[in-house]
């Protein structure tokens, strides 16, 4: 992106655009619907994609050895996905609404519906028996990745409270957060951690897990393919 001239302190919405951000618009109206798979590699300028970076960094070096390497994919695109796409429906449902009744869809980009969806399920594979990991040490690892998620989501809804009132131009996607951290859980109810268990074992319940998500993130399309436009939908941004 920069080499193509996108800034990279601070790209515009129209680049962002360009280089694959989500917007709801786009997805329902365009049909655009890779949009909610590129805008997790799509960043706000450098100190956006660093932050998102340092903190899968920490969490994927704890989560690789669990899921394993395809494992870890899996969990990332997914999950990140289902969070684009919840933040899509809820965008949908309820745009941004000018002064004369126009309607607008916000575009969405970053890594952190992924980042929580590997901190979700983190928070369920760290809970079998299965590790060899002294159980208080678990529990403390456990504990660590349960405090980021909520720390993170706290924050995240605390600078959009924040944005209310003070009509600042910082908007963070609490929806993607939700839908991917949801997600994660999910993901990782039916599988086990891949240290301590059978490698058939292991890749049978991944499989299971990948099966399981897809089928979901199918379903869920489906139905936000079929809500009903928002009353008085004029414009949207990006067309």
């Amino acid at each position: 992106m920069a080499l193509n001239g996108v800034s990279i302190g601070s790209p515009t919405t129209e680049q962002l655009m360009r280089w694959g951000a989500n917007n709801a618009g786009s997805v329902l109206i365009n049909g655009e619907w890779i949009r909610v798979v590129t805008a997790m590699f799509v960043h706000v300028g450098i100190l956006h994609l660093a932050t998102n970076m340092w903190c899968l960094w920490n969490l994927a070096l704890l989560a690789e050895p669990l899921m394993g390497s395809w494992g870890l994919l899996a969990v990332y695109i997914l999950t990140g996905a289902a969070g684009n796409l919840l933040s899509t429906d809820v965008n949908w449902l309820f745009p941004i609404r000018d002064g004369a009744g126009g309607v607008f869809f916000p575009a969405g980009a970053g890594a952190s519906g992924a980042v929580f969806g590997i901190a979700g399920a983190l928070i369920v594979l760290l809970k079998s028996n299965r590790l060899p990991v002294p159980p208080g040490e678990l529990k403390k690892l456990r504990r660590s990745v349960i405090y980021f998620a909520a720390l993170n989501l706290i924050l995240g809804l605390s600078i959009s409270g924040g944005n209310l009132f003070l009509h600042s131009s910082l908007n963070i996607d609490n929806w993607a957060h939700v839908g991917g951290f949801s997600c994660g859980l999910l993901f990782a109810m039916p599988m086990v951690p891949r240290v301590g268990s059978p490698r058939p074992l292991f890749e049978r319940r991944l499989r299971v897990a990948v099966t399981m998500i897809v089928a979901l993130l199918v379903l869920f399309g489906f139905y936000v393919a079929h809500v009903p436009p928002p009353a008085g939908l004029t414009s949207f941004l990006n067309n």
